[in-house]
Formats: C-alpha cells, sequence, structure tokens
C-alpha cells in the first residue's frame, strides 16, 4: 500500500426514517483513518419517498470524507444492503446501523484484524447503552449487546451492524443478500453462513466497537421473545438446508429437547430475574428454530413505520 494506490473502504449505513442517522453519521467523521486508506460513506435509504436525503446534503460539509446517497425503495433491508454493494467499487465496505455511533478506533480495529487474518469478514462488537427506565434485569443482563458466537473455535455466521467485507474475495464476488429475507429479517445470517460454507473466514475485532441505544420500544421482554423467534426461524431454516427427511427430524428432536431444557430452566430461576429471562429467551429461539425446520414463514420485523419508531 502506498499513497498511490490507497487502500480504499467504503462504510454503508442503511436507513428507515430514523433521525438517529445524523448522529451515526457524525461519529463517523470523528474517527481515526487509518494511514493510505481513502474513506468514503455510502446511505442507502430504504423508505419509500427520499426522506433521508435532505439530512443527508445538510451534513456533507461537516464530514470530511465522500458521501453519496442512494434512494433504494421500499421497505426491505436486503434491497438496501444491496444498494450499498452495488454502489461500493472500494477494496473494502464496512456496515454500520443508522442508529449506532462509532468509537474512535472502530475502523482501524477492524481494518487491523482483515490485514492481520485475511479475512473474507471481520466483525466487531455492538455495546447497548441502555435508559434507566428499562427493566433491571435488561440493564444488569445485557440483552441488546452484539457479538459473534464462535463454534470450537470458529465464527460460522455474522451480522452487518458492525463488519469489514473484504469485496476482493472471490467468495463475495457477486454475493448479494436475500431479498425474499428483507422483511424477516435473517438475511444477514444467510449471507455469511453461506461465506463460511464456502470456506470463507470469519475474524473478530474485539477493540472495533460501536454503541447502540436501546429505545423504549425495545426495552420489552416482548421484542426481545420475537426477535430470538425471529432469530431462530433463520438458524432452524439454514440448517435444514441440503437434509433430507432423516436429517430434519434429527434436527428437529435436537432443537425440542433444548427448548424444553431451556424452559424448564426458567422455571428453576423463577426468582432469579435475569438468568429466567435468558434461560426463556434461549427456549424461544430454539421453538423459531423447530419452525425453521418445518419450512414455516418467517415473521416480519423490517420495512413498517412501526419498526422505525423509537
Amino acid at each position: 500500500m502506498n499513497a498511490a494506490h490507497p487502500i480504499r473502504i467504503d462504510i454503508g449505513i442503511c436507513t428507515f426514517r430514523r433521525p438517529e442517522l445524523e448522529t451515526a453519521l457524525l461519529s463517523l467523521a470523528m474517527i481515526d483513518v487509518p494511514t493510505g486508506v481513502s474513506l468514503r460513506i455510502i446511505v442507502a435509504d430504504n423508505d419509500q419517498t427520499p426522506s433521508a436525503s435532505a439530512l443527508v446534503d445538510s451534513l456533507r460539509p461537516r464530514l470530511p470524507c465522500g458521501l453519496i446517497y442512494v434512494h433504494c425503495p421500499a421497505g426491505n433491508i436486503s434491497i438496501a444492503r444491496n444498494a450499498c454493494l452495488d454502489a461500493s467499487d472500494a477494496d473494502y465496505l464496512a456496515f454500520i446501523d443508522d442508529d449506532e455511533t462509532a468509537t474512535k478506533g472502530w475502523l482501524t480495529e477492524l481494518l487491523t484484524v482483515a490485514r492481520q487474518t485475511g479475512a473474507d469478514a471481520v466483525l466487531g462488537p455492538v455495546h447497548a447503552t441502555y435508559a434507566d427506565t428499562a427493566p433491571d434485569w435488561m440493564r444488569k443482563g445485557d440483552f441488546h449487546s452484539t457479538f459473534p458466537v464462535f463454534v470450537d473455535g470458529e465464527i460460522r455466521t455474522g451480522y452487518t451492524c458492525n463488519v469489514l467485507l473484504d469485496l476482493r474475495s472471490p467468495r463475495l464476488t457477486e454475493r448479494r443478500f436475500n431479498l425474499a429475507l428483507g422483511k424477516t429479517g435473517g438475511e444477514d445470517t444467510e449471507y455469511f453462513t453461506h461465506i463460511y460454507r464456502q470456506g470463507g473466514k470469519i475474524a473478530y475485532a474485539e477493540q472495533a466497537l460501536l454503541t447502540e441505544p436501546v429505545t423504549p420500544s425495545r426495552s420489552r421482554f416482548d421484542w426481545l421473545a420475537k426477535r430470538r423467534y425471529r432469530m431462530g426461524q433463520t438458524h432452524g431454516r439454514l440448517v435444514a438446508e441440503g437434509r433430507g427427511a432423516v436429517g430434519k427430524a434429527k434436527a428437529l428432536v435436537l432443537a425440542a429437547a433444548k427448548a424444553a431444557v431451556c424452559l424448564i430452566a426458567s422455571l428453576v430461576f423463577i426468582a432469579m430475574p435475569i438468568q429466567r429471562h435468558r434461560y426463556l429467551l434461549r427456549g424461544i429461539l430454539h421453538l423459531g428454530a423447530i419452525s425453521g425446520i418445518l419450512g414455516f414463514r418467517e415473521i416480519h420485523q423490517y420495512g413498517s413505520l412501526e419498526a422505525a419508531k423509537p
């Protein structure tokens, strides 16, 4: 890498009627940009009308890098994610959510791990911040932060709320997010699972921190339960891919056993709110997996005005 041939990084932000987009963009103005890196931001507006256009235009003078706006209707998160991929001609594409805030060293940490590992994708943590009005068990148990899941020392899937993609990788060339999952969610889980299954490597940059406020509408057990159930549906569908009747039956039995154990444990720990809710939500996830293995339609999560409200 040299001045004549800088590493080009795009940062993609998919947005849908969120005023928090302003905070997210301004946080990117404050990040450290590694030496020899050329940076640009892509905002993909997934609303029916270009509702974020005026905000983006007003912030251009305050951002030290290029900023492009793409209107990509409507109400389907996969359309917005693919719009970022289509608009990017960079070496790397990072994704953050429109309600997240980047820390100063966020991008440097992602790029450092990408160079060290040669990974196709590098994930970072997202730390949730809670209002005082959130339930005590939720704040102390930290049920909203996002971290990768390691299985036998490997990361086998990922998420788009904090990731750096190496667009030069042949496993990412022409790969796009599934439009059929753009209203339910789980499109990112599928995307990264298929990268892993095709021999890709997913790494973790522990210090590449983003923060995300937990809004009142998300500070509820029913929101967490719905999300865990949908996550389970996606996992179950991916587990069932390519399996015959016997394989699906085995997966069903295992998911049912896990659900039963977790639900029983939630009763055992009924007097301990953090453990009770953790086991209960885990049981709901496994019930969702059963639904996914059986091929039931996944519940909708994106594309409604309600989803966009704080």
